[in-house]
């Protein structure tokens, strides 16, 4: 079963040429989850990244917050039509975490609690994504995705996996969660690619 917050006030702007078409401006941060959200204490969470050597490399949340964290102000759009503008959040960039990580051009995000999501390894990179550990100043909230989330905000947001726990990189784009349920397997939101 799904969870489904507040935050439907939305409204539409159509001079905003920030505002993907069919998307409506909300001043709230709605919650949209499948199912229960994880508690994932940072004392055991990691992020990792498994190479197609099998390898797996890995960063305790410590070892994450010895890397060079960003601030970045971006704009999110929900396939479900709301979008937030000038988002705040702090977060290392995976052009970090995949700087040594082999080949794969696909990748298969997954996140404490079960869910996945594809995302291409060009749209992780050169500075396009982050694991984002705060939000508007403060830590992200596990009801936002933390202890930590993915950030890919030139996409629909359900690429933003929230929960994440690490990456698999792939030879061949595969469906995650949302993608094997009609989602689109990329989710531009300048081009509406809300399903398949």
């Amino acid at each position: 079963m799904g969870v489904i917050s507040r935050g439907f006030g939305a409204r539409r702007r159509e001079s905003d040429d920030r505002l993907p078409p069919g998307q409506y401006l909300t001043e709230d941060f709605p919650v949209l989850s499948a199912g229960p959200t994880p508690r994932v204490s940072t004392d055991a969470w990691e992020f990792a990244v498994v190479g197609l050597d099998g390898i797996r490399r890995t960063w305790s949340w410590a070892q994450l917050h010895d890397l060079p964290l960003e601030d970045i102000t971006t704009d999110i759009h929900c396939v479900t039509r709301w979008s937030k503008l000038g988002t705040r959040w702090r977060g290392v960039s995976l052009d970090h975490l995949l700087a040594d990580a082999g080949d794969g051009d696909y990748t298969r995000v997954f996140s404490y609690g079960g869910y996945t999501t594809n995302v291409p390894r060009a749209d992780l990179t050169g500075g396009r994504a982050w694991v984002a550990v705060e939000f508007d100043g403060e830590p992200l909230a596990a009801e936002h995705g933390g202890p930590a989330r993915l950030l890919v905000p030139h996409v629909y947001f359900w690429k933003s996996a929230k929960w994440v726990h690490g990456l698999d990189l792939l030879e061949k784009d595969e469906p995650g969660f949302w993608e094997q349920n009609g989602y689109n397997m990329y989710g531009d939101p300048w081009k509406e690619e809300r399903y398949w």
